[in-house]
């Protein structure tokens, strides 16, 4: 996680970034991102935003070498065993100077938690490959539910989800591309995940209706992503022109 997540422990003592975990569901922005990437066959990853390893260890077993950027040593030393290298850093401070080039880099949650988006986004770019990937995903703050609740005047922060209370930047689908092309990169693909209905629906009601409702909630969300779209995820190439 980022600084805004640092996790030395908050009111109850609770570590901040213990509370993002893997969403597992096939329809969940990790899941695409993981189909999206592949087997990694030796090449080289750079996971921005590692936490303690969510996405680099299921990203190792595939075979992919992680370098991992985490702003917090706690969190980034429970990661570093997933990962080739481990680099503490602050994006806020700057991008920290990486060795060689990445043949994918992952921003899974991190970009919205940032004061300077589109700089950390440029400096990040310059360490991709020329036939690489960069993967973002991002909430989209024009969800109906955000809408709905500005139209009731409201627009409360939460401790997770599009409101969390440590995202600093909001995005739609528009603003997310505008981001993406000031960094220098190509939108290449495009999708969009639904509510995570298994993280917050209690456990006892998981099963086949659940899993019904989310089917056609991602269904919806791709048919209707401005409105319906939880999270957009992005793979985004190098601009040829820049």
């Amino acid at each position: 996680m980022l600084k805004s997540e640092r996790a030395t422990s908050d009111d109850d003592g609770v570590s901040l970034a213990s509370r993002y975990t893997l969403k597992g569901d096939p329809y969940s922005s990790h899941s695409v991102i993981l189909d999206w990437l592949g087997e990694g066959r030796g090449r080289r990853l750079l996971d921005v935003g590692a936490a303690d390893g969510l996405l680099a260890r299921l990203l190792t077993e595939r075979g992919w070498k992680v370098t991992g950027i985490e702003a917090d040593p706690i969190a980034a030393k429970a990661g570093a065993v997933h990962c080739e290298r481990m680099i503490v850093a602050d994006l806020d401070a700057g991008v920290p100077r990486l060795d060689g080039e990445f043949d994918a880099i992952v921003c899974a949650d991190v970009l919205e938690h940032l004061r300077d988006p589109a700089s950390a986004l440029a400096a990040l770019r310059r360490s991709l490959a020329a036939s690489g990937e960069l993967v973002v995903s991002i909430p989209n703050v024009a969800h109906v539910w955000v809408r709905l609740s500005l139209l009731a005047g409201r627009f409360d922060y939460a401790e997770r989800g599009i409101l969390d209370r440590t995202h600093l930047r909001f995005f739609t689908r528009r603003t997310l591309a505008a981001l993406v092309a000031e960094a220098g990169l190509r939108v290449a693909r495009m999708t969009s995940t639904p509510v995570p209905l298994y993280q917050v629906v209690p456990p006892r009601w998981h099963g086949r209706a659940l899993a019904a409702v989310h089917a056609l909630s991602a269904g919806s969300a791709r048919l209707l992503p401005r409105l319906l779209a939880y999270q957009f995820v992005v793979g985004a190439t190098r601009n040829a022109e820049r």
